[in-house]
């Protein structure tokens, strides 16, 4: 619980109360906003939009955490929380939604599953039989050998 207010807390770059500001925002780290902003933003780890904070933005973030209000369309890789004095009024396309009581949805939703890495790569191929006999303790018998014992048996049927 207290790690959780710390990392809402935290933040590395601040929008602060009675600041407004505008234009297309991307960064790497955590974004706090508790005044005014408008344009879009896209950030790599994490949005928090104070009790003060009003954005009139486009918002693609890892985690958004919203206790003021958002006009606009969020997208997020993780979780979507809207506290309960937060207001979103936009679609919002999320891994994961948490909205407390008193919170404010107005718009539609999407929930879409994680976007993992591991997930696009695809499964690998299984191991042919002659790496299972070796896996199982017996030796594979080389290819020209296993090739010719089958010949041997055709011509024999």
């Amino acid at each position: 619980m207290f790690k959780e207010n710390k990392r809402l807390m935290a933040a590395d770059t601040l929008i602060g109360q009675g600041t407004r500001a505008e234009g297309t925002l991307s960064c790497q780290a955590s974004l706090r906003i508790e005044g005014e902003y408008r344009g879009d933003i896209e950030c790599k780890e994490d949005v928090i939009v104070g009790e003060s904070g009003v954005v009139r933005s486009n918002i693609s973030a890892r985690d958004l955490t919203i206790s003021g209000k958002v006009y606009g369309d969020v997208v997020t890789t993780g979780r979507l929380t809207i506290l309960s004095s937060g207001q979103l009024h936009g679609s919002a396309t999320t891994a994961s939604l948490l909205v407390q009581d008193g919170g404010v949805l107005s718009g539609s939703c999407r929930m879409e599953a994680p976007r993992l890495q591991e997930a696009a790569q695809p499964a690998p191929a299984p191991a042919p039989q002659a790496a299972r006999q070796v896996q199982s303790g017996e030796p594979a018998p080389p290819r020209e050998l296993r090739e010719g014992v089958v010949k041997e048996r055709r011509q024999a049927g």
